[in-house]
């Protein structure tokens, strides 16, 4: 994910603000300990001087030193935590905290960039704050069962509502859990109001905090940096246009709400077939049902879609009237 200068400064900004509130917070967490017990203080003192005095010993060849210094540290350690236990803590809470462990806030691993670094460079391409700030609410934290009737049937199917409700999770279940193992696809159809944004916002969540990739875009957001592309050919748009290819998740909203013609046509099969050939992941929500599908894109997109994808209708009341009347 090739990214400009400035680009790479404001991420590393961001990653030293995350390093040096952490530490400040370590800080604190020590501060807060040592006060109530100044033996602690004193334990790391005696740590650190009998590393110092070992370490001669070694220099001037006493082989036993290392021995020595790994017995005298393990009573101090225990010392330490049995003082810890008495005031309430434990030693993890001395430790620093990270907000990435893979890659301890540094944005790297082993020379290659870490997921967290990915993603808050998609985060900085695309200003994605707004989803950020959704997620914190559509979630299945908050996913509720009760906005699904058991009255209304599908006659297709025989489900009731409430039942293909319960399905559609079950499979976003499944599909999240096999993420990493298992190259799998959603499509979430049906009519306005029945939960598809709130449920692909809820898959987005799960995913992002396991540290995946994750693009959200409206059918008219994703044509519109298809179409910048062919006309833009400045840096940050070509980036902008890579990464549509190679996030882990590609979220397309709303699909058939754009203006459909040739361009789109042929920008969607592009995108939906080179992600399936790269064996990247994408989730599509759409108010077309099936025959209306087929009805406005071309053959080779339907049968794509359709073969390659778990097709899962939700239908119900339209759960936004319902949040009104409440």
């Amino acid at each position: 994910m090739a990214l400009s200068n400035s680009q790479y400064d404001e991420l590393f900004r961001h990653y030293n603000t995350i390093q040096l509130e952490n530490e400040r917070r370590q800080q604190a967490h020590i501060k807060e300990v040592y006060d109530k017990n100044p033996r602690l203080s004193r334990i790391d003192e005696e740590i650190a001087s009998s590393s110092v005095a070992q370490a001669r010993r070694l220099i001037e060849g006493d082989d036993s030193a290392l021995a020595d210094l790994k017995h005298q540290i393990a009573i101090l350690r225990r010392e330490k935590e049995a003082i810890l236990a008495g005031l309430g803590y434990t030693m993890d809470y001395l430790k620093p905290h990270y907000n990435c462990p893979d890659c301890k806030d540094t944005g790297y691993i082993d020379g290659r960039r870490c997921r967290c670094f990915i993603q808050a460079a998609i985060d900085l391409v695309y200003t994605q704050s707004n989803i950020k700030e959704i997620l914190k609410t559509e979630n299945f934290s908050n996913f509720r069962y009760d906005y699904y009737s058991d009255q209304i049937t599908d006659a297709a199917t025989g489900l009731t509502s409430l039942e293909s409700a319960k399905y559609a999770v079950a499979n976003c279940r499944k599909f999240i859990d096999a993420f990493d193992g298992e190259f799998q696809n959603l499509c979430f159809y049906g009519e306005a109001g029945v939960g598809k944004t709130f449920l692909s916002n809820c898959v987005a969540k799960e995913l992002l905090d396991s540290g995946h990739s994750v693009i959200y875009f409206t059918a008219f957001q994703l044509f519109d940096i298809f179409e910048k592309n062919m006309f833009q050919k400045d840096s940050e748009m070509i980036l902008a246009h890579r990464n549509i290819f190679d996030c882990d998740l590609l979220i397309i909203d709303d699909l058939g709400t754009e203006l459909s013609n040739s361009f789109t046509t042929s920008r969607l099969f592009l995108c939906l077939n080179e992600r399936m050939l790269h064996k990247k992941s994408t989730l599509i929500s759409t108010n077309l049902n099936m025959q209306e599908m087929t009805s406005i894109y071309s053959e080779r997109i339907c049968s794509r879609i359709f073969s390659n994808y778990i097709m899962i209708k939700l239908f119900g009341d339209d759960i936004r009237l319902k949040k009104k009347l409440q």
